[in-house]
């Protein structure tokens, strides 16, 4: 059972949202807080995997939110929920240690794909916001000593599909502990400081596509 709080100031989206993730199998809501703020005052008390994160609160946001929950519990997986015009605040979300986006107007489905992927170590980014991501993030180049090999370049293209560490290794026949070597190559040789900038970079660099 995958353990969800969501923490948004709109009462009727969020207790709508808390009625559809009701009526997905094994995901059990744990509870709901109207403010970031709420949300943190609680947080040690909770028995959390994920978090459905509105971006934009009154108090503290969701940015501010998410640094301070991962400052506590850095295992904690954030899924940004957010209208589409709030663009600006994506690289920050994603710097605040984010794992995923998703938008307001997303289905029961897509919400349920989201909550598994994140949950099991992926990332899951809805393609509209994906697409905006990529058109706003910068174009780095890298020293030619810093080129990506064909095994990491492999494994930041299923990276970007949302495979875990245990399915890229299932799938490219190496080890877990072989997988988080090139993740940890690929974070030094691109300057991303997590899995959600990995996947920008790799979009604006051609090395992979929506």
């Amino acid at each position: 059972m995958i353990k969800v709080a969501v923490v948004d100031d709109h009462e009727l989206f969020r207790e709508g949202l808390v009625l559809v993730l009701n009526q997905i199998d094994n995901i059990q809501i744990v509870a709901d807080f109207d403010s970031g703020n709420a949300f943190l005052q609680s947080l040690n008390d909770l028995d959390l995997d994920i978090v459905l994160m509105d971006i934009k609160m009154d108090g503290f946001s969701g940015i501010e939110t998410t640094i301070k929950a991962k400052a506590s519990k850095p295992n904690l997986k954030i899924i940004a929920v957010t209208m589409f015009v709030e663009d600006s605040y994506y690289l920050q979300m994603i710097n605040a240690g984010a794992h995923g986006f998703v938008l307001k107007k997303a289905g029961k489905y897509e919400l349920a794909q989201a909550i598994t992927e994140v949950h099991k170590g992926g990332n899951y980014f809805s393609q509209e916001i994906l697409q905006k991501m990529a058109f706003k993030a910068i174009n780095t180049e890298m020293h030619p000593e810093e080129q990506l090999t064909a095994r990491e370049t492999e494994v930041l293209q299923l990276i970007c599909k949302g495979l875990s560490t245990k399915e890229i290794g299932e799938k490219l026949f190496i080890s877990q502990k072989t997988v988080e070597v090139h993740r940890a190559n690929l974070l030094r040789k691109t300057d991303c400081k997590n899995v959600a900038q990995l996947v920008i970079w790799s979009l604006k660099n051609n090395y992979s596509s929506l």
